[in-house]
């Protein structure tokens, strides 16, 4: 095996101090919305808010003075090139990061915060690799792979060393899964201190390369997904070595059962999760039958989402859990009917939000008037009170 044990204990060793020892917490509202004892490795407390400090540490550790000297290139649109740029700049090494022409602003920002010098080519993830290669052949770097390298498998599996010591016997780990590092470097921790439990990677529905490739079907990934921290197409050759021969099974969720575990979290176990930090527990809600009534432990990899995404996804829920009721009502246009409403909603318990009204456009007659309401509401039944209130008064409502 290229990873052993062995060489996560002495990764562990090596980025003592360098890399945050994140805590591993059990919480009453996580446990209660999955029927089991869940417990969260929050590696999105690391200072780049993701666990791939872990793996860039242990692998820019291990440079020879040599290619300390020369410097290091990696290619990430994401954590990644933060988790480099950061722990080249405390190493006092030179660091250049690839990303391609797309990456948002803030995250080219952040690896430049870090001490980087960034690198915007091509369309793709694959074009901006291509080109960091490129590069690294041409000007004697040393290419740091976000997940096809040992000594980086070997870092990120410290993170099971740790959550195995916090934890009491667990049942089953689940680990998010993109390029296969973390879930590769777990799974050699797990296989060789607790044998009899069982390790689940975890992949988004339109991502689902991994577990392709360990069945031996061609991989066929894409569209747009909010776990775009593990929407991978090419997979490490090593993850796939090790995940195969230790026979780690990989679940598939949906976007919305991400959105439902990104929600969980932020309103649960008051901690924010990237989509890909929070597929773990979408796994465990997705899949009762294998996890009801035992003890798990899944990582929050990440919790670099955009606020406004995070905002969305928030929303989403509330309408979805039937915590915003949204109504469209045809109304009389004359004075004091908006009064009369907003009364009748007050009365049934509902908080107004938002507010359209619309006269000129929308509205079937010109003594008519269209007006839409988001109501902040407790539940079903107190949605269902507010209608009966508008009703009563012969308003014509329709829900959605």
């Amino acid at each position: 095996m290229p990873v052993s044990l062995a060489d996560v204990r002495a990764a562990a060793a090596r980025i003592h101090g360098r890399v945050l020892r994140t805590p591993t917490i059990q919480n009453p509202a996580v446990d209660r919305a999955c029927d089991a004892s869940v417990f969260l490795k929050l590696d999105n407390l690391q200072a780049s808010g993701a666990f791939k400090e872990r793996g860039a540490a242990n692998r820019l550790a291990l440079l020879t003075e040599r290619e300390r000297t020369a410097g290091v290139i990696a290619m990430s649109a994401g954590n990644h090139a933060q988790a480099v740029a950061r722990h080249s700049t405390l190493l006092g090494i030179a660091a250049t990061i690839v990303m391609p022409k797309f990456t948002p602003a803030t995250k080219v920002m952040r690896t430049e915060g870090f001490g980087a010098r960034v690198v915007l080519h091509g369309e793709t993830l694959a074009e901006a690799a291509a080109h960091a290669h490129h590069l690294a052949l041409e000007n004697g770097l040393t290419f740091v792979h976000p997940y096809d390298d040992a000594a980086v498998i070997a870092g990120q599996g410290t993170m099971a060393l740790e959550m195995l010591e916090d934890t009491p016997e667990l049942d089953a780990m689940i680990l998010p899964i993109g390029g296969g590092g973390m879930a590769a470097g777990c799974a050699v921790v797990a296989a060789g201190l607790r044998p009899s439990m069982k390790v689940y990677g975890v992949e988004v529905e339109g991502y689902q390369a991994m577990r392709q490739r360990l069945a031996g079907q061609p991989v066929s990934v894409g569209g747009p997904t909010i776990a775009e921290g593990i929407a991978v197409r090419d997979v490490g050759e090593q993850p796939v070595e090790i995940l195969k021969r230790l026979g780690v099974e990989v679940l598939v969720v949906t976007e919305r059962a991400v959105e439902q575990g990104i929600a969980l979290l932020a309103e649960g176990a008051k901690t924010v999760a990237e989509g890909a930090g929070a597929a773990g527990v979408a796994a465990i809600l997705s899949y009762p039958e294998l996890f009801a009534g035992k003890r798990i432990a899944t990582s929050i990899c990440g919790g670099n989402i955009d606020p406004r995404i995070l905002s969305n996804v928030l929303l989403r829920n509330l309408l979805r859990d039937g915590r915003l009721l949204r109504l469209h009502l045809d109304i009389p246009d004359r004075p004091g009917v908006l009064a009369d409403i907003a009364t009748r909603v007050a009365a049934a318990g509902g908080n107004v939000i938002e507010v359209s009204h619309q006269r000129l456009f929308a509205a079937p007659s010109v003594q008519t008037a269209e007006l839409e309401l988001m109501i902040e509401v407790r539940d079903q039944a107190q949605a269902d009170a507010i209608v009966a209130k508008l009703e009563a008064g012969e308003y014509v409502v329709r829900r959605g």
